[in-house]
């Protein structure tokens, strides 16, 4: 199973933040749509990434002050990225070893999905699951 296969159920936008946006205003963004993390922006490609982690950095190192700041000046730069065509448990085991649990899906330079491990975790179980039920039916008949 890919990343695609998940993505491909999706309805709207990837919600995402630009360079420009305050921290203050990620902050909102993330609470009204209760995610942990954006990717950052400009036209269709990905710039960066803004999760609960840098919030939490950014907090200790400049305090309230942090929250007028722009986005493209904290955010992390150059995330780690994946096609839609990785296998789910190649995206898991990246994100795994990176330490990393949001996963921005580009293709052809372009930012088309962004999933979490927990996206991640949920269609594995879900699989699971399903082959389970298989195999007590195949035994029951």
């Amino acid at each position: 199973m890919t990343i695609g296969a998940i993505l491909h159920g999706r309805t709207g936008a990837v919600i995402s933040a630009r360079p420009g946006d305050t921290v203050r205003a990620v902050i909102d963004l993330l609470a009204q749509h209760r995610i942990g993390a954006v990717p950052v922006v400009e036209g269709d490609a990905i710039v960066g990434i803004f999760s609960e982690r840098d919030l939490v950095r950014l907090m200790s190192s400049y305090g309230p002050e942090a929250l007028d700041r722009a986005l493209g000046d904290v955010m992390t730069k150059s995330p780690v990225t994946c096609d839609p065509h990785m296998a789910v448990i190649a995206a898991l085991s990246q994100m795994t070893q990176k330490r990393i649990r949001h996963l921005p899906v580009v293709d052809d330079g372009r930012l088309v999905g962004f999933v979490s491990i927990g996206d991640l975790v949920k269609h594995r179980i879900d699989n699971i699951e399903a082959e389970a039920a298989a195999m007590r039916d195949y035994i029951a008949s």
